[in-house]
Parts: structure tokens; sequence; C-alpha cells
């Protein structure tokens, strides 16, 4: 059955709306990025740029390293934003763009988020890489999704929810785990694990500028969340989803974050740019390693 219009949203030249992309310019390896600048830092190490293509926060830029193709994409900031890049992603793959009609065949990408992040652990320093073995979502995107049972760690949830105190009113919390392969791929000597995803970067964040925060001592009780061994190691604002909407659709998905302040030491780095260009280095080895 074809998919109506209203929700496959296309344009004139029959890329997907918001990405203004097609099939061929997507490689099988995705990495996302916040920054729209940050794409050009990433292709600069391609061997060859094959498109460069933009609209509106979304920048994409598809080439060779080595032998492997790779797509880099900026998404913007925001679980929402993350909503829409992974469906419109996973559109031009597994849908026929044409008759919209799904594919029988489903092809899975690898979609590696590369970003910065602020620690909660005094012991995480800042310039180190964290991995992000769970996405926590608190912004309740996942809930608008009609999920299975075993894509969230409902254990761990519980936890979250009691130790924290988490408000009544507050979205409710899931945690999604990453992409095993990937982790193993990616993630040899960094810090591993509970990434928390925050839906704001002030409030929802715990930091007070001239609006008071409901709930002071939010950042306190992550920092001493403990589950089975795994603590709250950072936030961010994209993980939760990506990891969500990425399995459901059949996605291998996986976060590293540059660490460039630790907010328990008040510490930022100093050049976290350097930093964030040793984990692309990093990061873009190991994903090309066996090509």
């Amino acid at each position: 059955m074809a998919i109506a219009e209203s929700e496959l949203v296309l344009n004139s030249d029959g890329s997907l709306y918001h990405i203004k992309l097609k099939p061929e310019h997507i490689a099988d390896n995705v990495i996302i990025v916040g920054d729209p600048h940050r794409v050009e830092m990433i292709s600069n190490y391609f061997d060859e740029i094959e498109y460069k293509i933009s609209n509106r926060e979304f920048t994409t830029h598809t080439g060779l390293k080595g032998n492997m193709r790779i797509t880099v994409m900026s998404t913007g900031i925001g679980t929402d934003n993350i909503d829409i890049v992974i469906n419109e992603l996973d559109a031009a793959v597994n849908i026929d763009l044409q008759t919209r009609e799904i594919k029988e065949t489903h092809k899975s990408l690898n979609i590696v988020r590369l970003g910065t992040s602020g620690a909660l652990q005094a012991d995480i320093e800042v310039d180190s890489f964290v991995l992000s073995e769970y996405g926590l979502g608190l912004d309740g995107m996942l809930h608008y999704y009609d999920y299975p049972d075993d894509l969230v760690e409902h254990s761990m949830t519980e936890a979250f929810i009691e130790q924290t105190e988490w408000g009544a009113e507050l979205p409710r919390p899931y945690i999604v785990k990453a992409s095993t392969t990937l982790m193993d791929k990616l993630g040899e000597g960094m810090v591993r694990g509970i990434t928390a995803t925050a839906p704001g970067f002030y409030g929802s964040q715990g930091r007070v500028l001239r609006l008071p925060v409901r709930y002071p001592k939010q950042n306190e009780n992550f920092t001493n969340f403990s589950f089975e061994g795994k603590r709250i190691t950072n936030y961010e604002m994209e993980t939760s989803a990506l990891y969500g909407i990425g399995r459901m659709l059949g996605h291998n998905t996986c976060t590293i974050c540059t660490i460039i302040a630790n907010r328990l030491a008040k510490k930022y780095s100093e050049d976290y740019q350097k930093s964030v260009d040793k984990m692309i280095r990093l990061v873009l080895e190991r994903l090309t390693v066996d090509n």
C-alpha cells in the first residue's frame, strides 16, 4: 500500500522533505553530528567526496575514506531533529520513493553520533571520550511510538525513577541500549555508561540563569544513581531518540561524545575543538579498519 503524500513528504526533485536526500546520497555507514560546521571537519579526512547537500540545519557530505563509503550529516540540536533525521534516512533506503511503498527487503544502516557533552561523574576527565552504552530518555519522544516491550531496559528504568525520585508530572523516562556491534568496534579504551538525554540545555539539565528549577537536586541524584554497576556518565540532547527510533527501524546506533565540561568539578575544556578532532580521527580509523 502506498504511503500518502501528506505522511511521506517529498520535494519536487523527489528527495526527502527535510534532509533533501535521495537513496544514492546515503552510504551504509552514517556519522551524525549536531553542528553543521562539524560536517566539514569530518569530510576533510575523506579521500574523495561525492556529494555535498545542505537544507536548513541538515548538511550532508558523502564520500570515500579508504574503501569505505561514509555519509556525515548534521542534525541540529535535540531529539525532535533526530526524529526527523532517522525517519527520513530510513525512508530513503527502505521505502521506494517513486511508488511510496515499503520495500520487502530492509537495509540496516550503521549510524554513529559524534558529539560533545558534560560529565556527571567527578572522575571523568575533561577532553576524554564517553561511549553511551545506554541512552536515558528524559524527553518522552519514544512514547509516541508503539515500540516493542523488549526495546526498553525496564528494570533499569524503574530503578532510575525510584532512586532519583523522578517527578510524576515529567515525561516518563526510558532507557535503550546501543548496538553491541558498534560498541565493540569503536569503544576500546573509552568510558562507558548511561547517557542522559535532556529535552533542553538549561532547566532540564539543572542550569539556573534567571529561572529557578523545580528539582534542584536532579544532577546530584543522577550522579548518585547506580544499577548493577552502571552509572549515569553524562548529559547531551540526542542519544535516547537515536537509540530508540534507530533500533525500532532495524539500524545499528552508537553515540560517542567528547567531554568538554565536568558539571561536578566545574571545569571546561581549554581547547575542546582539538579534542573533538582527535575523537573524529579515532572513530574514522576504527570504523574503516576492516576495509
